[in-house]
């Protein structure tokens, strides 16, 4: 009777230990399926950029999860998985993050010859809008919004340290604010300089200019909503007939409780053609 009763035991133990990765495989399978549906109906590469484990302040993004290196160094091997004439379909769902890791996945959006779509479901801030701006198209949920991508030196944005080191006596700053205004300047002058770099050859000086003017030099918060309105107004080419089946995607994504993939794709190479087809 007592071995019965420790066997059940153990057999309960083993379920419960074993449910977890049953739920997360079936999310993951489910996922697969409503990726490979997209693709095969828009004929495109369908690469998911998610990170669902985020806490916000009111003047910018302490986070959990943000875009990093590991986030690049996926993404551009799953571009490099795709042939130049399918188009790339970006999921973005991000704080933002480094921007040497998104200004990599940036240049590797804007160089592939294919239309490169990016669908906003929820917010895409910082190094997210970054990527947006490499894009073709935009297509944003009608209430989901970019943000500004003025940098951040940790928690304090580089304008305002520059603004304090113009505004104070010089002979009233220590060393280390000066050394801190001195690197704020510097990425201000870099953040501007490859804005205009990206955007420029797409949509003419000017209107790369604005944007810059407007997001890239800390005359908001970091935290900053803009709207499809207000991107459409900057330039960003915008638009707002968003799918219902990236959602069904959002809903494959709770809230995780410990970390996993934050890119996701099918990891074998395929053109438009031949490879879209079902095995």
């Amino acid at each position: 009777m007592t071995n019965g009763i420790s066997e059940i035991f153990w057999l309960f133990f083993m379920i419960a230990m074993l449910q977890p990765v049953l739920k997360q495989r079936m999310l993951i399978a489910q996922r697969v399926r409503l990726m490979r549906e997209f693709e095969k109906k828009r004929s495109s590469r369908v690469i998911l950029l998610v990170h669902r484990q985020e806490t916000m302040s009111f003047l910018g993004f302490p986070v959990v999860r943000y875009i990093d290196i590991d986030d690049s160094e996926e993404l551009l091997r799953a571009i490099r998985f795709t042939s130049d004439d399918t188009p790339i379909d970006l999921v973005l769902h991000t704080p933002g993050g480094l921007v040497l890791a998104a200004e990599q996945i940036a240049n590797a959006l804007a160089a592939h010859t294919a239309k490169v779509t990016v669908f906003v479901p929820h917010y895409a801030m910082s190094g997210g809008t970054l990527l947006a701006l490499a894009a073709d198209e935009v297509c944003m949920d009608p209430f989901a919004v970019l943000g500004p991508v003025d940098p951040q030196l940790g928690q304090r944005p580089a304008a305002s340290i520059v603004k304090v080191a113009q505004e104070k006596p010089i002979e009233k700053l220590d060393d280390q604010t000066l050394i801190e205004a001195d690197i704020a300047r510097k990425a201000l002058d870099q953040m501007e300089t490859y804005l205009l770099r990206l955007l420029t050859p797409r949509m003419g000086e000017e209107s790369a200019m604005r944007i810059v003017d407007r997001l890239g030099k800390g005359i908001y918060t970091h935290d900053h909503a803009v709207s499809a309105d207000e991107a459409r107004e900057l330039g960003f080419p915008v638009s707002t007939d968003f799918p219902d089946e990236i959602h069904q995607l959002m809903g494959l994504y709770p809230q995780p409780k410990r970390r996993e993939d934050s890119v996701q794709y099918i990891p074998i190479p395929y053109g438009k053609q031949p490879g879209l087809k079902d095995s």
